[in-house]
């Protein structure tokens, strides 16, 4: 385990001032910190525009107002923010050390965790997870079908979206260079979830990886600038994590609401009737919320808008237990996050006053939301249009000597196409590479509707 050091962690290296003399100078900093340079290049960047119309829970939902993985992500950023504000200016020493003014912690912290909140769903797939599980099926099946050629790589065979949001912010985004978007490494060190390959995970004590083996080299500059290593996390990236479980389970709940697949008193049920009814979190959450739907009732609302505001007082209380009893854990464990004694699977949420609440709540959203028919029904014509469409772009890839491969190929993005020329990895890896960063940049409606338009025209 590497020593740590805030000064190193925070690094305002880009990637592109290890090659550059100079590095980058656009003359538009202004005033910005570079971690807030960060944040405002990924918030134009046009993948995170294509959140938009990615799905959080609900695929292909009509309603405005239920989340998508763009919402999702601005709510992961507000909240890895207000973290990051009061870590900085409420324990800045305790946290950060005597340099913390010199750091500019108030500036950097949370602007690097704004930063990695918004971008920390960029490489998923469409359909969310099942999409990427359609992803990592179509890859087991070729896997299977290949015989004795070369072999379909672990990497793809367990695809997951977050070495995929590496390689999009690093190799994708072409300009006129091989950086990216070339963010800061102190930014794209704390972005890394699961600092491991898929070769290697087990031995770190990682459920999943992080890092695509074609990334390697740029995993390498990222851990030597930070003083980082392989398997070792960078301290923001658990804050990170908490927000992204916040999230999901206060906020899908609510849609789950939203959409009429429960009620608020389904999920006055829940907390009642739980083995943690008794918890002071709980107690105190459900006694708000309830109090104030009583309330609402003798307003005369309607059943959907009595459930909605009454689901919005829960929201609210339920977040600012869950964020303060983050910070606490967060606060009381960064000696062992710095010096690294933290088992791999260390969840600041699941180990807070919160876990109770938590734990209630990832039941209730299974329950009433995600095996929900109408979800599930979505969910596999979702998979279904991935793996389709992934059979079609198969055959562009590599065979480009039909009218149809030939026509199939020119729909991939050239940015694509472009890294793919480039690859130095064997010709089954960046094959594969190319057919994941494609249907990874996909949106739930364009895949529906390139499927469509491949499908009529491999017919004919």
């Amino acid at each position: 385990m590497p020593e740590l050091s805030w000064e190193k962690l925070l690094s305002e290296v880009r990637r592109k001032d290890l090659y550059e003399v100079g590095g980058e100078n656009t003359g538009t900093a202004g005033h910005r910190v570079e971690a807030e340079r960060d944040y405002d290049r990924i918030l134009f960047a046009s993948p995170t525009r294509r959140l938009a119309d990615k799905t959080q829970v609900f695929p292909l939902d009509s309603n405005d107002s239920v989340r998508t993985r763009l919402t999702h992500s601005y709510e992961v950023s507000n909240l890895c923010r207000s973290i990051g504000i009061t870590l900085a200016f409420n324990y800045p020493e305790k946290v950060f050390g005597e340099n913390h003014e010199k750091l500019q912690v108030k500036r950097k912290v949370p602007a690097i965790l704004a930063a990695i909140g918004l971008a920390h769903d960029l490489g998923n797939p469409p359909y969310g997870h099942q999409g990427e599980e359609a992803v990592r099926n179509w890859f087991l099946s070729l896997s299977n079908s290949v015989g004795g050629g070369e072999q379909v790589p672990e990497d793809f065979q367990q695809f997951d979206g977050n070495p995929q949001t590496l390689r999009l912010l690093t190799r994708l985004q072409i300009l006129n260079d091989d950086f990216g978007y070339n963010l800061t490494l102190g930014t794209l060190a704390a972005l890394i979830k699961y600092p491991c390959f898929c070769r290697s995970k087990s031995d770190h004590g990682y459920k999943k990886f992080g890092i695509f083996e074609s990334e390697k080299t740029i995993a390498k500059e990222i851990w030597k600038e930070t003083g980082l290593a392989e398997g070792v996390r960078h301290p923001l990236t658990y804050i990170m994590e908490a927000c992204d479980d916040i999230a999901y389970l206060v906020l899908d709940a609510e849609d789950t609401v939203r959409k009429g697949l429960a009620s608020f008193a389904d999920l006055v049920d829940a907390l009642n009737s739980c083995e943690y009814r008794d918890d002071a979190i709980v107690k105190e959450v459900r006694d708000f919320s309830v109090e104030k739907n009583t309330t609402y009732k003798k307003e005369g609302l309607s059943s959907a808008e009595l459930n909605e505001i009454s689901m919005q007082m829960f929201r609210v209380k339920a977040i600012h237990h869950m964020v303060n009893s983050v910070v606490n854990v967060y606060v009381n464990k960064i000696g062992n996050i710095m010096n690294g004694s933290l088992n791999p699977g260390f969840q600041l949420i699941k180990h807070s006053a919160a876990g109770p609440l938590c734990s209630i709540l990832k039941e209730f959203d299974v329950r009433y939301g995600y095996q929900n028919k109408q979800v599930l029904e979505l969910e596999l014509k979702g998979k279904n249009t991935i793996t389709e469409t992934m059979d079609l772009l198969w055959s562009a890839i590599t065979c480009r000597n039909t009218a149809f491969s030939k026509y199939a190929w020119v729909l991939l993005s050239e940015n694509y196409r472009r890294a793919h020329g480039k690859s130095i990895e064997s010709f089954m890896y960046k094959n594969c590479q190319l057919l994941a960063d494609s249907i990874s940049g996909m949106t739930d409606t364009y895949v529906f509707n390139i499927n469509r338009k491949l499908r009529d025209l491999y017919r004919k």
